[in-house]
């Protein structure tokens, strides 16, 4: 099959952090690199990155903080990791744009949906921060949200593990990984892929999430190119849509 033309690659905060700092030059370089090596394939990529390594704001809002206002102090958390990625991505020779739905104009542009595809398709990597701008809005229904707008093909969630298990594989040895799963079956079952608000998004659109770990180099190329790594979530044609490795 031929490689996906255009993708939505959801980051979670915690993928830019490491042991001793929030955000990894290192990890963030190794980001780029993969990133410019699918912008080299013809791809055109889109970027929605979290902010849980600096803030949460759920976590905040638990401690008794106002939610909205928490959730703002998140929205900005992401706005920071954005300016990290596309200076990553700069430094390598892609053309790259940060748009946020908070208006910050001396830093990012403001999110437009038009001017976002057109800088698609000039092959700019275009990463969108602060989610949806609204609280209450997790940063992975802003992924859904703007893979629809800008009519990707899949959405590639990058995190730390090799896809989706039916248990904490750090925890349990047993746990044992999905290969594909259908979007009821992960809201059913609670699994974490995504949030539900993000899954019915993807599921009432018939849009795929691929769940996979990038901290393998050359692990974002192989999901743009529909190599079988990690947990496929898709509609269920003739099965219930459960699928498990081994």
């Amino acid at each position: 099959m031929a490689p996906y033309s255009r993708v939505l690659l959801k980051l979670s905060g915690e993928t830019f952090a490491d042991e001793s700092t929030a955000i990894s030059p290192t990890i963030v370089g190794s980001v780029a690199d993969q990133l410019v090596e699918v912008s080299a394939l013809g791809t055109e990529i889109g970027v929605v990155v979290g902010g849980g390594n600096i803030l949460r704001g759920a976590s905040l809002s638990a401690t008794g903080m106002d939610r909205s206002s928490a959730d703002h102090m998140g929205m900005l958390a992401t706005v920071i990791n954005a300016l990290a990625l596309q200076d990553a991505c700069e430094k390598r020779g892609v053309n790259t744009r940060v748009q946020s739905a908070v208006a910050m104009q001396e830093l990012a542009e403001p999110y437009i949906r038009r001017r976002a595809v057109r800088h698609l398709e000039k092959k700019r990597i275009v990463i969108f921060a602060a989610g949806l701008g609204a609280p209450y809005f997790s940063t992975d229904t802003a992924a859904a949200q703007r893979a629809l707008e800008i009519d990707a093909e899949a959405i590639l969630k990058g995190t730390k593990v090799d896809g989706v298990y039916d248990a904490d594989p750090a925890v349990d040895p047993s746990a044992t990984k999905y290969d594909r799963l259908s979007y009821l079956q992960v809201l059913a079952d609670e699994l974490k892929v995504m949030d539900a608000t993000a899954i019915s998004l993807c599921m009432d659109n018939q849009l795929p999430i691929i769940v996979f770990n990038m901290m393998t180099e050359g692990n974002i190329r192989r999901a743009v190119e529909r190599e079988p790594i990690g947990t496929l979530v898709e509609r269920a044609e003739d099965d219930d849509g459960q699928s498990r490795a081994g």
